[in-house]
C-alpha cells in the first residue's frame, strides 16, 4: 500500500512541471517573507592563541608595621615527680673489746656520716643509779608513801636496773621518764636542761608515785605515744594457778619477788611458811602485767593509769602506730604469743578490741617465714577489768578455768590441751561465761585456748618504720616452742612454728596492711626474718673464747628502734652469748650490721630508743643496766661500778 502512494506522488509532479512550461503567464507580486529559520548549530570551537611573553616585574611595595603580640598560651600539664634521692647514714664502726681493760667501759662510735655531712657524735652519760640530782637520789626504791625502803643495813636500796627510758618535751621542760627492772617496780621523772650544743643533763630526778594503782611491778621496755605520754610495761607476772594449786607462800615460783614487792605495800616478816590465803589477802597476781601509762604536765606533775583492757601477759612493751589506736604488744617467756589492740577511741587506751596472732609457716629458712591471721580476743574497757580483779567480784585462776592431768586429759568432756607460758602443756577448760574474764586476766591462755599461736620464744623490742609501713620484731631465742614438736612445749593441734634451733636469735620484719573487718590500716600480714645470729665455738685462750655467738653478729637481740628515711635498724643485745653486750646499726638496704656500741662486763643494753628532733636535735637514747650483774660478777672491784647509766649516743643533727 505504501508503495503505491509513492507512486502516485511522483507521477502527479511530472505532469505538472510539463503543465506550467506549456502556458507561462505574468509574473505576480512577490509573497510576504517568510517567518526566519532556526539558527544553526554552532561552529567549532577554534584553537588557542600563543601565550604573550612576560611583562617587566613591578618595584617592591613599602613594607607595613608589625602587628601587636597575641596572648598568651594556657599552661601545660604538670610532669611527673622525680624519685627521692636515697638519704644514708653510716657509723664509725667499734671493736668487739679483747682486752681487760675495754671490756670495763663503754665504747660508741665517735662520728657518723649523714648524707655527706660527718657527724661528731659519742655515749653522753645523764645520771648514773645512786646519782643526786637536785633533792632526788636516781633509783632509790620506795613504798607506796614515798618513803625510801632500807636494806639489812639500814641503808637506801639502789636499784642498778634502769631500762626503758623516754624524753618528752612538755611546755618549755624537758623530762625523762625510767624504769627500774625491779621489785618492787619504779619510774623516775628526771628534769633536763639542753645546751645550745644539744648536749643533755639532769637538773633534778624524783620516784614516781604508784599507790593508786596498787604499785608496779617489774617494769621493762616502753615507748612514747603519738600523743606524747611514756608508756610502759609490767613484766613477768606472777603466774595466778600456782595461788590455786600451792598452800603457802614457800610453794609460789615467784616466792622472792613477792616477798619483795609487798615491802612496797609495808608488809614485812613473810615466810615460806605464810598461808597462801594471807598473801593473796595482800598480793592479787591479776592486777599486775599491764601496760602503764605516764602523763607528764608542763609543771612537772604526773599521773599514771593502768590499761587493762589492753591484756595481762609478760608485758615487754606496747607500742601505738600513727592512727592513734592500734596498739602492738611484744610478750616476753616461754610460749607466749603476740597481740594487737585496737581502741574505741582516737588517743585513748581505755576500751577496745584485743587480738592474738596465728602464724602460719611458709618456709623454715634462716629463721623462717610465715602470712599471719589475727584471733579475736573480745571487747573489754579498763573498769571491766578492774570489777574482776578488786571488792568481792575478784577472780582467781579457778573461777576463770577448769583444769585436770595432761595424762587424762578428757578432751571429749570440753578440755582442751594448750601449751602457753612457763606452766608448759595444761589440759584446761574455759568455765561458763569465763571468755571476757579470761581474755584480759589469762590472755596468754585464752590465746592458746582460741588457737592463736603461743609458741614465740622471749619476744622483745618492737618498732616501726612509717617510711616503709613495716615493723620489726626481736626474738632473743629461736627454740623450744618455735622448733618442731618440742615435747613439753608443743600440742598436736597446733605446733604452728616449726624452724630450726638458733639460740643467737633473730630479727623480724613484718608486712602491714589495712584490714577492713578489724578496721586498722596497721595489721600484720606476714613476716620473715632478717638477720640472725650464728651459733658458734671459739677455741680456748684465743680473743673471743666463751662467746657461743659469732663474734661480727647478733646475739640474742632485745630492743629494736628504726631510724625513719635512713635504712638503719638499731638492734640491741640482751646476751651471755656475748660477753660485752653490742648495740648493732643494721643497714636494711645493704643488709649489713656495724657495731656501734659495746658495754662493760655482765651489762645489758637496754633502751635504744631514737627521737630525731627533740627539740631541734636527734638522740639515740641508750641505756646500759647492772654492769657486772648477769655475769662476770667476780670482775667487779669498786662498787661504783656496778650502777647503771643513762644515756644516750649523739648529738645528731635533726633528722626528721
Amino acid at each position: 500500500m505504501k508503495n503505491q502512494a509513492k507512486r502516485l506522488a511522483t507521477l502527479s509532479t511530472i505532469v505538472c512541471a510539463m503543465a506550467l512550461g506549456a502556458c507561462e503567464g505574468a509574473m505576480g507580486p512577490a509573497g510576504t517573507d517568510g517567518t526566519d529559520g532556526s539558527n544553526g548549530t554552532a561552529g567549532t570551537n577554534g584553537t588557542n592563541g600563543t601565550n604573550g611573553t612576560m611583562g617587566t616585574m613591578g618595584t617592591m611595595g613599602t613594607m607595613g608595621t608589625m602587628g601587636a603580640n597575641g596572648s598568651n598560651g594556657t599552661n601545660g600539664s604538670d610532669g611527673t615527680n622525680g624519685a627521692n634521692a636515697r638519704h644514708t647514714m653510716f657509723f664509725t664502726p667499734v671493736a668487739a673489746p679483747t682486752t681487760d681493760a675495754a671490756k670495763r667501759v663503754i665504747d660508741a662510735s665517735p662520728s657518723v656520716l649523714v648524707d655527706d655531712q660527718d657527724v661528731a657524735i659519742g655515749y653522753h652519760t645523764i645520771l648514773r643509779s645512786g646519782d643526786m640530782s637536785g633533792t632526788g637520789r636516781f633509783g632509790v626504791l620506795v613504798d607506796q608513801t614515798g618513803a625510801a625502803l632500807k636494806d639489812a643495813a639500814n641503808m637506801d636500796i639502789v636499784a642498778d636496773s634502769n631500762d626503758f627510758s623516754s624524753l618528752l618535751a612538755v611546755g618549755t621542760k624537758n623530762f625523762s621518764v625510767s624504769h627500774f627492772e625491779s621489785s618492787p617496780g619504779a619510774m623516775y621523772l628526771t628534769e633536763l636542761a639542753q645546751d645550745a650544743g644539744g648536749l643533755l643533763t639532769a637538773t633534778s630526778t624524783r620516784a614516781i608515785d604508784f599507790s593508786s594503782v596498787g604499785g608496779l611491778w617489774n617494769p621493762c621496755a616502753g615507748s612514747v605515744t603519738p600523743w606524747n605520754t611514756h608508756l610502759g610495761s609490767e613484766e613477768y607476772p606472777p603466774d595466778a594457778r600456782t595461788f590455786v594449786d600451792q598452800a603457802t607462800l614457800g610453794g609460789l615460783p615467784d616466792a622472792a619477788s613477792i616477798t619483795a614487792f609487798v615491802r612496797y605495800l609495808g608488809v614485812t616478816g613473810w615466810t615460806g611458811a605464810t598461808p597462801i590465803a594471807t598473801v593473796r589477802a595482800a598480793f592479787n597476781p591479776y592486777r599486775f602485767g599491764f601496760a602503764t601509762e605516764v602523763v607528764v604536765t608542763a609543771a612537772g606533775a604526773t599521773s599514771v593509769q593502768k590499761h587493762y583492757a589492753m591484756g595481762r601477759i609478760a608485758l615487754e612493751l606496747a607500742t601505738v602506730m600513727p592512727d592513734r589506736r592500734t596498739v602492738y604488744l611484744t610478750d616476753d617467756g616461754l610460749n607466749v604469743g603476740l597481740y594487737m589492740f585496737v581502741a574505741d577511741a582516737v588517743g585513748d587506751l581505755s576500751a577496745g578490741t584485743l587480738y592474738a596472732v596465728k602464724w602460719t609457716q611458709l618456709s623454715d629458712l634462716r629463721g623462717g617465714s610465715a602470712n599471719l591471721t589475727w584471733v579475736s580476743l573480745g571487747h573489754a574497757t579498763d573498769s571491766d577489768v578492774t570489777g574482776w580483779t578488786t571488792g568481792a567480784g575478784a577472780l582467781a585462776f579457778s573461777d576463770i578455768f577448769d583444769s585436770m592431768p595432761v595424762a587424762t586429759c578428757d578432751t571429749a568432756g570440753g578440755f582442751k590441751l594448750i601449751a602457753a607460758g612457763d606452766a608448759n602443756i595444761e589440759c584446761l577448760r574455759l568455765r561458763s561465761g569465763m571468755g571476757p574474764a579470761a581474755s584480759r586476766l589469762e590472755t596468754r591462755r585464752f590465746a592458746s585456748y582460741s588457737g592463736a599461736t603461743t609458741e614465740f620464744r622471749k619476744e622483745e623490742g618492737l618498732t616501726y618504720n612509717p617510711t616503709t609501713h613495716k615493723m620489726y620484731i626481736a626474738y632473743t631465742s629461736i627454740e623450744k616452742g618455735m622448733t618442731d614438736m618440742s615435747a613439753t612445749n608443743d600440742v598436736a593441734t597446733a605446733n604452728h612454728i616449726r624452724l630450726p634451733k638458733n639460740t643467737c636469735g633473730g630479727v623480724y620484719e613484718l608486712d602491714l596492711g589495712t584490714d577492713w573487718t578489724i578496721m586498722s590500716e596497721f595489721v600484720a600480714r606476714s613476716m620473715h626474718a632478717i638477720v640472725v645470729g650464728t651459733e658458734t665455738t671459739y677455741a680456748a685462750g684465743t680473743p673471743y673464747a666463751g662467746n657461743t655467738c659469732a663474734i661480727d653478729g647478733i646475739a640474742s637481740p632485745d630492743n629494736v628502734t628504726v631510724l625513719p628515711g635512713y635504712d638503719v635498724l638499731i638492734i640491741g643485745e640482751d646476751t651471755s652469748a656475748h660477753q660485752n653486750d653490742v648495740i648493732w646499726a643494721y643497714d636494711l638496704f645493704d643488709h649489713e650490721l656495724t657495731r656501734i656500741q659495746t658495754t662493760p662486763y655482765g651489762s645489758e643494753t637496754t633502751s635504744p630508743y631514737w627521737y630525731p628532733n627533740f627539740r631541734g636535735v636527734g638522740y639515740l637514747m641508750s641505756v646500759v643496766q647492772h654492769p657486772y650483774g648477769e655475769s662476770d660478777q667476780a670482775q667487779l672491784t669498786t662498787p661504783a661500778d656496778s650502777h647503771s647509766y643513762l644515756g644516750y649516743i649523739g648529738p645528731f643533727p635533726r633528722l626528721d
